[in-house]
């Protein structure tokens, strides 16, 4: 466990591990929750389809491309849990592989309407 107070700025890198040089790392969406095994009844959204979801959440700019730097100020769940996880999903593409999703960052998607 790592020990934080509220609002305290919190710092997360990434690391891929790997032989190969030509890859690159992206944080697509993360969540918290207050039980380590449970990410579906009670989360909050960080990012989702590497858009903040959360006003203090941001990326960082970091010194190479396996390596994936944000972050967020610490927050609790209604003080009737004691702690936070979390659980990120990263992305892993060819390096200036610009079609691919590491390089499109923040994508939203709209519905149409049924007449377009």
């Amino acid at each position: 466990p790592y020990y934080v107070d509220m609002d305290q700025n919190l710092f997360l890198q990434a690391s891929l591990h790997s032989s190969d040089q030509n890859l690159t790392v992206f944080v697509d969406t993360c969540v918290a929750s207050p039980n380590s095994s449970d990410f579906r009844t009670l989360v909050y959204e960080l990012s989702k389809s590497g858009c903040a979801s959360d006003d203090t959440y941001s990326l960082f700019p970091s010194p190479r491309s396996d390596i994936a730097r944000f972050g967020f100020n610490a927050f609790s769940f209604v003080n009737r849990f004691p702690s936070v996880f979390l659980r990120c999903e990263l992305l892993v593409c060819r390096y200036h592989d610009f079609p691919s999703r590491c390089y499109q960052g923040c994508v939203s998607r709209f519905r149409r309407n049924a007449d377009s």
